[in-house]
């Protein structure tokens, strides 16, 4: 972290430096879109960018704090990129409608013509048309560079990063206190858009929510873009400087528009932090368009959009269905909202048509044939793509987990024990949550063999792995921290061990027999499995699940079981139906073993805490699955689906309330959306 730091450092320090020799330089590249320099801008940026990735990486609260600040610089300057583009597409728009219907005038034999002429219709004089037209449209262009050279001294102070106050001092605070009085909320106050308020009265119950959302949004952000989408072999885009702007800006303010859009409900208090606002579907479309291009910023691009299409929204479950649309030339073209499968093939044919060396497309070919429920094929790649070494461990890394994921998916315990433990080697940030992971994999190969009546060395051996794994879980816990907080995993599963330790010692019960309700199916829940498998692994689900309740070994005991227990059960089963469509089973469950249950039951000492939010949420996905069914207006599934989802947003602090956050975030802009179709229609 501390050679990253460094390197970022010296890069924005070049950059600036660049940037003000450009200033000054004649000789330099003039655009007719950006102000001048702003190439080294756009570096600068790039380096703040990274800089408050290793920032809130850091284990520091000060260093994650400053990563935010450099946040919001970078989000500046490359607003006011865009915005030059913004200024030319407009300029451009209006200059070439003054051009046409000059064109129009000059072809005329009426002494009289209409301006409001259809574009392209320049009259029956054919012959004397090209002559004029060439003339005006190089006079468009020395027009177009003139204004652009006027704009650069107003643009200048919105794009030039000397102008940062980069002397801004942060002193680190003492974070060993632990004798000091601590409270559930933050008491101090912010300034919001010149408005004094309190932090601690700031939560997510409805009036808060009405006083964030009618809050003015910066004066950098607007609701009109005119997005320069023009192909890469466009003349707009003859110097290969203006291509690196382009792409170079899209691809980081479509990615911060994009990640900011996903903050979960629970961490909205940070957005007054940043000061402004993500836009999911402008951002989508900022880095489609940087994929066009065949340099680092168009593979970054491709990158960024698999990974979302791959990770974020297969981690999700209401989604907008993706419609067909127009392209520029008219064309029938896929949107870019749900998971807009035929666009993201060619996208992953092109990237491995230009980078066919490169291991990350291998990856995100895996994780496209796991999005279409074929795992086995995705672990045949990811095995293929392991027999030749990537040159980066980072690669080689995810590629390991990716593969410990499907395995898990796919209910292969052996190699599901065998990966993650690889994990642990190949990466060390959340050693705890890999051994967790390990140890639930061999509790699943205990209970089948106990249920199948093997041999009592082979049970053994997969109780003793299971007990050994699952206890390595507290030592390496804590070891990793995220903006000075421990991870929300390596904070659930430390919980679950202590959990069981208590009820072994309870019961008089080897700890083996005191684990709950299936860990690995608990994993797969939380990872949303239930997308990338088919129905014989759903099947397999049901029937692990079946071991706490109906199962000869643990039945006795499941009667006296406490309400959380049962609830984690519900949820699962439930899930688990409601991924097969058998909508009616999961409600049913879901409103018996949870909604119906005292929230008190469910909160407090060791229970897991996260099921009821997660009931709430799973009856929002079933609600919104149905609204094509019938038996209800769709308008009135789609009303009930938003009910159940605004109360999971509501809810209070639980554990992984982040992760499921991300789920329910992404179902709140699906849901807004989908109102916004309507109110067009």
């Amino acid at each position: 972290m501390r050679e990253a730091s460094e390197r970022l450092a010296d890069a924005e320090t070049t950059a600036s430096a660049d940037h003000r020799k450009a200033q000054k330089d004649s000789n330099v590249h003039r655009s007719a879109i950006y102000p001048i320099g702003s190439e080294f801008a756009l570096c600068h940026a790039q380096s703040q960018l990274m800089s408050a990735v290793v920032g809130v990486l850091n284990e520091s609260l000060t260093e994650s704090i400053r990563g935010f600040y450099k946040l919001r610089k970078a989000f500046v300057t490359l607003d006011a990129i865009l915005a030059a583009e913004d200024k030319y597409m407009r300029g451009h728009s209006q200059q070439t409608i003054s051009a046409r219907t000059s064109i129009d005038s000059l072809q005329s034999n009426r002494s009289v013509r209409s301006t409001k002429a259809v574009p392209g219709g320049f009259g029956d004089a054919q012959a004397t048309t090209k002559k004029p037209e060439k003339s005006l449209l190089n006079t468009l262009r020395q027009n177009e560079a003139q204004a652009a050279v006027k704009s650069n001294a107003a643009m200048k102070s919105e794009t030039d990063p000397d102008e940062d106050d980069d002397d801004d001092e942060f002193y680190d605070v003492d974070e060993t206190l632990n004798d000091a009085p601590k409270s559930e909320t933050y008491t101090g106050h912010i300034e919001i858009n010149g408005v004094i308020k309190d932090l601690d009265k700031t939560s997510l119950d409805e009036d808060s929510r009405s006083e964030t959302d009618n809050l003015s949004p910066p004066k950098f952000l607007s609701a009109d873009h005119h997005i320069l989408d023009h192909d890469p072999d466009s003349d707009v885009f003859s110097n290969p400087v203006d291509v690196f702007i382009h792409s170079g800006a899209n691809l980081c303010f479509g990615l911060l528009l994009v990640m900011i859009s996903m903050i979960p409900p629970a961490f909205n208090k940070l957005l007054f932090i940043i000061g402004f606002h993500g836009d999911r579907d402008r951002g989508l479309r900022l880095l489609w368009q940087a994929s066009k291009f065949h340099n680092i910023n168009g593979a970054m691009a491709g990158l960024c959009l698999l990974g979302y299409y791959h990770a974020v929204v297969g981690f999700a479950d209401i989604l907008p269905e993706p419609s067909i649309i127009k392209t520029s030339s008219n064309e029938p073209q896929q949107d870019i909202q749900g998971y807009p499968k035929q666009r993201c093939e060619a996208l992953l044919q092109d990237m491995r048509a230009r980078h066919p060396k490169s291991h990350l497309w291998l990856l995100e070919e895996a994780r496209m044939e796991a999005m279409n429920r074929r795992l086995s094929t995705a672990l045949s790649i990811l095995d293929s793509s392991s027999q030749t070494k990537s040159p980066l461990k980072q690669v080689e890394a995810l590629n390991m987990f990716e593969k410990s994921l499907n395995s898990m998916y796919i209910h292969n315990y052996p190699l599901c024990t065998e990966s993650f433990l690889n994990c642990v080697k190949l990466n060390n940030w959340s050693h705890a949550l890999y051994y967790y992971i390990a140890g639930a994999a061999q509790v699943e190969s205990y209970r089948h063999c106990k249920m199948s009546a093997r041999s009592d060395k082979e049970t053994k051996k997969h109780a003793e792995k299971a007990t050994e794994y699952l206890h390595l879980v507290p030592q390496h816990a804590g070891k990793k921290k995220f903006m000075a907080r421990q991870l929300p995993f390596d904070v659930f599963v430390t919980r679950k061990i202590q959990k069981w330790d208590a009820r072994a010692k309870e019961r008089g019960v080897p700890f083996i027999d005191a684990v709950g309700v299936s860990p690995l199916e608990e994993m797969i829940f939380f990872w949303n499995g239930y997308r990338r498998m088919n129905e014989g692994q759903m099947q397999t689900s049901l029937q692990n699940l079946k071991w706490s309740d109906e199962s000869k070994e643990n039945k006795s005991s499941w009667a006296k079981e406490e309400a959380d227990e049962k609830a984690v059960l519900a949820v699962l089963r439930a899930a688990t139906l409601r991924s097969q469509g058998r909508w009616d089973e999961a409600a049913r469950i879901l409103k018996d073993g949870v909604l119906s249950v005292p929230n008190a039951d469910l909160r407090g000492g060791l229970r897991d805490d996260w099921t009821a939010p997660c009931a709430h949420y799973e009856m929002g996905v079933g609600a919104w699955m149905r609204r094509k069914e019938g038996g209800k207006d769709e308008v009135e599934w789609v009303k009930e689906c938003e009910r159940w989802v605004e109360k999971a947003a509501k809810w209070d602090s639980y554990e992984l309330d982040a992760r499921v956050g991300l789920k329910v975030a992404t179902a709140q802009d699906t849901l807004k959306k989908f109102w916004q179709g309507r109110k067009g229609a």
